[in-house]
């Protein structure tokens, strides 16, 4: 049975000023988002990883860096980069941000998923995006994975494992370092831990 362990990145400065950080922003985790990088670590460090995969965004490289060896084989794609978050991108919320940015999601509830802010992706472009990297999670020989991403990508990521409609994303809350662990059986993945902090707590 193979096991996916999907992670979103630790806390940014960005994360805390409420400012839009999406595929476009390269930010660092701040000292919060490495010490919740470091209690992830020391919660799952003996489970036995074949492969991590990061988007190309440091902060998720930083988040995994722990698990990083010499046996281990790290994997960086740009499919599970985070959204693209055009105009809004580096903005930090304000009225009229949250009006259109809310509204954008909101829009995706109902089913617009071609729906977009100016300059960037869509709830379909993204899904058009990381369906490659869904299939190659179902036929990599590696039976132990972890794959750290990002809090959009990793909630449309969860629709697209369990079969569900991205309408349903926002159902898939998230925090820094949450995990999502799944199993595979080689036909159906099947859901056993849900934005889970529990390594978060001293």
């Amino acid at each position: 049975m193979k096991q996916i362990y999907v992670i979103r990145h630790g806390q940014t400065d960005f994360n805390i000023k409420q400012i839009v950080q999406g595929r476009g922003i390269n930010s660092d985790l701040n000292e919060n988002g490495i010490r919740q990088a470091q209690m992830f670590f020391q919660k799952y460090k003996t489970i036995p990883f074949d492969i991590v995969y990061t988007s190309t965004l440091k902060r998720t490289h930083q988040t995994v860096a722990p698990f990083l060896g010499s046996s281990v084989l790290h994997n960086i794609r740009q499919e599970i980069d985070e959204i693209d978050w055009g105009i809004f991108e580096g903005v930090q919320h304000h009225p009229d941000l949250q009006e259109r940015y809310y509204g954008i999601i909101e829009s995706w509830k109902n089913g617009n998923l071609d729906n977009k802010i100016e300059g960037g992706e869509s709830a379909n472009e993204l899904k058009y995006r990381v369906m490659p990297f869904i299939e190659e999670i179902k036929h990599t020989k590696s039976q132990n994975i972890l794959v750290c991403t990002h809090g959009r990508t990793l909630r449309l990521m969860m629709c697209l494992f369990l079969g569900k409609s991205i309408a349903e994303m926002d159902n898939f809350q998230h925090e820094n370092t949450c995990l999502y662990q799944m199993a595979y059986n080689g036909n159906n993945f099947s859901l056993l831990k849900e934005n889970d902090v529990s390594h978060l707590i001293l």
